[in-house]
């Protein structure tokens, strides 16, 4: 268990978008085991060692957050998880990643954030445990499959601000992480990190 003051990872899943090409918001999508994207991101992230464990809702925030409170007994610390309601997802990837970022200035002794989508459903702990490791204020990892760039991105505090005040649009992380020279960290041992835009492709 950390202590109050002990520098810790969080966790950040977005998962506010309305989900045009899926058809419907994948905060709501269920797997064919049963299995919500949305649960298995954030199990994954508190596995992979993250605490707390945010979750940014917004298309469908009241439905996908019954579903996550449905779930709370397979957290192994649930009053850790926490909703963000982001109040202007419609506005594109970047007001919600910025509800995120907003959310995590509060949390004092968080000294990096994992940020994963809701859309990759085979991220496994393993994954976020390789990103996370040796985490502090300075880093910026992203990890790598196949030579592509995927998820989780670990980014620290110190880059939270900056990486705010220059998003816009429907753009994300991405352009910040190339400006700044994110390290590539190789996960083609660990899984595809594919992510889903169709149904189809799931």
């Amino acid at each position: 268990m950390h202590s109050r003051d002990t520098p810790r990872v969080a966790g950040l899943v977005l998962a506010a978008g309305a989900g045009s090409r899926y058809g419907m918001p994948k905060a709501l999508v269920v797997d064919a085991s049963g299995e919500p994207w949305l649960v298995r991101a954030a199990l994954a992230l508190e596995a992979g060692g993250c605490d707390p464990v945010l979750v940014v809702l917004g298309a469908g925030g009241a439905e996908a957050e019954r579903l996550l409170r449905a779930s709370a007994d397979r957290f192994q610390r649930p009053g850790r998880l926490r909703v963000v309601h982001a109040d202007e997802w419609a506005a594109g990837l970047s007001a919600s990643l910025a509800a995120g970022l907003a959310a995590l200035q509060q949390i004092d002794n968080a000294c990096a954030v994992a940020l994963v989508p809701v859309d990759v459903p085979d991220l496994t702990a393993a994954t976020v445990r390789r990103l996370v490791a040796g985490a502090s204020p300075g880093t910026l990892r992203q990890a790598h499959f196949g030579g592509r760039p995927g998820h989780p991105v670990v980014i620290g505090r110190e880059h939270w601000e900056p990486l705010r005040v220059g998003l816009d649009g429907d753009t994300g992380a991405r352009p910040y992480l190339v400006a700044h020279d994110v390290t590539a960290v190789p996960c083609d041992d660990l899984g595809t990190g594919r992510d889903v835009d169709r149904p189809a492709a799931e």
